[in-house]
């Protein structure tokens, strides 16, 4: 038990996690590198090598992990997210699993497990999933209302975006993401039913001004009392330490012999 606790110890240590975070960036630029023809021609066995390098060291961490937590481990849920990453790495990139080497870059994504800033924004935005359900609810409900009426107003005349529920729905989409939306849809609408924008204005400063920044307040919020929660965490473990150390003084203040008169 001495062992695996000492070895945790270690493991949690700053310079192995700032290593770890300097190996997955190593590994992200080699992965990269493989992309390119010119690089892969002029280095490809060493650019493979380091990629297999990380790869050895991702799978050690994970095995060391493994023996200083034990079943505990698995209750992590970023522990969890490691371990089914590197998984996906060790797999064999066999003909009908070739799209395995292309997930192999889903390796960069364990800097966020390792680095407590990115891990809190990660947190923060699971955390304000439940919000979001409502306010996706919102708009899935804005969105079918919307296509039904782009479909009846306009459909005969556009098909080529208004034609059915689907493509108004996706029409609607870009509208919203306003991505040539003027000149590319609604101008073009305008010139056949010149009060069009009656219907897409409302549209949009509903969609794109109203719900998405709902959205985005809910995931800020979130964030702040993720951050919020760190720094009550902290300051409780500060406070413990503290009257830990306070109560070791006292202790030894009590038991030591009176001085002699």
């Amino acid at each position: 038990m001495g062992f695996r606790k000492r070895l945790g110890e270690v493991l949690q240590r700053a310079v192995v996690r700032n290593g770890i975070i300097a190996v997955i960036l190593i590994n992200a630029v080699a992965l990269g590198l493989e992309t390119s023809e010119n690089a892969m021609a002029a280095a490809g066995p060493l650019i493979i090598a380091v990629d297999r390098i990380c790869l050895a060291i991702f799978t050690i961490e994970i095995a060391l992990k493994l023996v200083a937590y034990g079943w505990r481990f698995f209750r992590d849920g970023w522990n969890v997210f490691d371990f089914v990453i590197v998984g996906i790495a060790l797999l064999p990139a066999a003909q009908g699993l070739s799209v395995l080497r292309a997930l192999r870059i889903l390796r960069v994504l364990r800097v966020i497990s390792v680095a407590p800033r990115l891990r809190r924004v990660v947190e923060g935005f699971v955390t304000a999933l439940p919000g979001m359900g409502s306010v996706f609810l919102l708009m899935a409900l804005i969105f079918y209302i919307g296509a039904v009426m782009a479909t009846k107003l306009f459909g005969d005349t556009f098909p080529q975006w208004f034609g059915d529920l689907g493509r108004s729905a996706y029409s609607l989409f870009q509208i919203m993401t306003l991505e040539s939306w003027s000149m590319g849809i609604v101008r073009p609408v305008m010139e056949i039913y010149p009060y069009a924008w009656a219907f897409f204005v409302p549209f949009i400063m509903v969609t794109t001004f109203a719900v998405v920044n709902l959205l985005v307040g809910l995931i800020v919020n979130s964030m702040q009392d993720a951050h919020q929660k760190e720094e009550g965490e902290a300051t409780d473990a500060y406070r413990d330490e503290v009257l830990r150390r306070l109560e070791t003084i006292e202790k030894r203040l009590s038991d030591a012999p009176p001085p002699n008169s």
